[in-house]
């Protein structure tokens, strides 16, 4: 039965993700880009300020900072998609597909900067004093009540994607990761004449214990985190808010670091790394060791679709936590978030990225892809060093502690996301029940075949993409309307930014 719905998904997904997807996703970010004058090249600046606080005021509306709001939806971003996405794109597409999820990302900025413009002029204020925003509100509101088929579509469509790209990718994700760290061939004769200490002992007798009963492993790691993730989203956004707002900033810290490690040690390998991703990108990859070569179609395909799950541009998840944003100004909130794919998929993803081409594990032989790919790259890379045996184990561990970080991250944002879309289908009432299911399917997805939750997550993802892409481009004139006004709102050393996006000065 698994087999025959993976096979079905899969159907659907090579038709949805053929062409259809791809030329909306990048035609309407390349449209929103001439629509608002390329803001990602000239509103960065203007973002960061406000992501510092410096037009913080806690008398607006609204239930998170700028900072928060951002880091609550780079948390869900900022996921497996950054450590096993970019290693699928490149298994399946070759070092080319790291290009298109550059293009991805660089138009989804202005995609973004829309859709959460819009997410917070159109944003509800409901009676227990918190914010409901998001792609079904603007498109209800924004287009008029005869569009709410189109709005509870996508409310249906992102309920069901927050059980499959938050949910249960992450559990299953997170839970392959730590069972592959412990995984071993140690005998019960190994445990008795271990003499390495406590912590050696317990290894191994993990280890031991993981290879006879893998799947009840995985079922306790799929219990921890579900106990893990409903402490914090029992206490709704504003808990949400106060966890990722220290947690974003540390994992990717931690995880920059470690790249720029590897990248740092191979400096000489990465100027041949970047001509093959951008050759790559329009020609197609050759078969080398256990890649079984692409072609451009393929790049671009899998580029597009792990860039879109990766930053989530155009999918319309985002602005569901943008619209919590502590704002008057519907634009202003609209610079926080052209940040997003800058920051996850431009720095974080192009770091795994080159990781994985410098080191060679993409060529590696036999069926290995995901997040093992990224730990067998950490592990090649980290093997430089002096002691190959014992910093081979610390990559993997490395991947292993960021994907527990992004994973668990991801898990806490995208439940946010599953209940505002409930409280629209069904009422505030149905919010708890809700995140009590989703954290018991994160136990769910710690136990099942990871390849059909992956394949249900890129149909979920371009289902929610298609209601929201066709709000955005009809809505288009209202965002702009609405970056015009701010622009005139803004103080005196922002008004050098504005004249660059106008094309001319501001008193012009």
């Amino acid at each position: 039965m698994e087999n025959f719905l993976n096979d079905a998904v899969v159907s659907i997904n090579d038709f949805l993700w053929g062409y259809v997807l791809i030329f909306l996703l990048v035609g309407t970010g390349i449209f929103l880009t001439i629509r608002t004058r390329g803001i990602q090249l000239f509103g960065l600046g203007h973002g960061v300020k406000l992501t510092r606080g410096v037009y913080d005021k806690k008398e607006d509306a609204g239930d998170l900072s700028h900072f928060q709001a951002l880091t609550t939806a780079l948390s869900a971003t900022v996921g497996v998609g950054n450590i096993a996405g970019v290693a699928i794109a490149i298994k399946m597409g070759g070092p080319g597909a790291l290009f298109w999820m550059w293009v991805t990302a660089a138009v989804g900025m202005a995609t973004k900067f829309t859709s959460c413009t819009l997410a917070v002029k159109y944003r509800k204020i409901n009676e227990d004093g918190t914010v409901s925003g998001g792609p079904m509100y603007f498109i209800e509101n924004g287009l008029g009540q005869s569009w709410k088929p189109l709005a509870a579509a996508f409310a249906v469509f992102a309920t069901v994607g927050t059980f499959g790209a938050g949910c249960m990718a992450q559990a299953g994700e997170l839970s392959r990761a730590f069972v592959t760290l412990f995984r071993s061939d140690v005998t019960a004769e190994m445990i008795a004449a271990s003499e390495g200490g406590l912590l050696y002992s317990l290894y191994l007798k993990t280890a031991y214990f993981i290879q006879l009963h893998p799947t009840l492993a995985n079922f306790g790691v799929g219990v921890v985190v579900s106990a893990m993730v409903a402490v914090v989203i029992l206490g709704g956004i504003k808990r949400i808010g106060n966890v990722t707002s220290k947690l974003v900033p540390f994992m990717a810290v931690f995880y920059v670091t470690a790249a720029l490690t590897i990248i740092i040690m191979n400096m000489g390998s990465v100027p041949a790394a970047l001509v093959t991703v951008f050759s790559d990108a329009f020609t197609g990859t050759a078969a080398a060791g256990g890649f079984t070569g692409a072609t451009f179609i393929l790049a671009l395909k899998w580029g597009v679709k792990r860039g879109l799950f990766s930053n989530e541009s155009g999918q319309g998840s985002a602005p569901i936590a943008h619209a919590t944003a502590k704002t008057n100004y519907p634009a202003r909130e609209g610079y926080v978030a052209l940040l997003e794919p800058f920051i996850d998929t431009i720095i974080i993803c192009s770091l795994t990225g080159l990781v994985i081409i410098i080191t060679g594990a993409w060529t590696a032989e036999g069926d290995i892809g995901g997040a093992d790919m990224t730990a067998h790259a950490f592990q090649l890379g980290l093997g430089k060093l002096h002691n190959v045996a014992v910093e081979a184990r610390l990559g993997r561990l490395l991947v292993t502690f960021g994907v527990i970080l992004f994973a668990y991250s991801t898990a806490l944002s995208w439940s946010y996301y599953g209940d505002r879309c409930i409280g629209y289908l069904f009422g505030l009432k149905a919010v708890v029940p809700y995140r009590v299911v989703f954290c018991l399917f994160l136990i769910v997805g710690a136990t099942i075949k990871i390849d059909l939750v992956w394949n249900l997550c890129d149909l979920m993802n371009g289902a929610m993409a298609l209601p929201n892409l066709i709000a955005l481009i009809l809505l288009s004139g209202v965002v702009v309307k609405e970056l015009n006004e701010y622009k005139m709102k803004i103080p005196d050393f922002d008004r050098e930014i504005s004249g660059k996006i106008n094309g001319s000065s501001e008193n012009g």
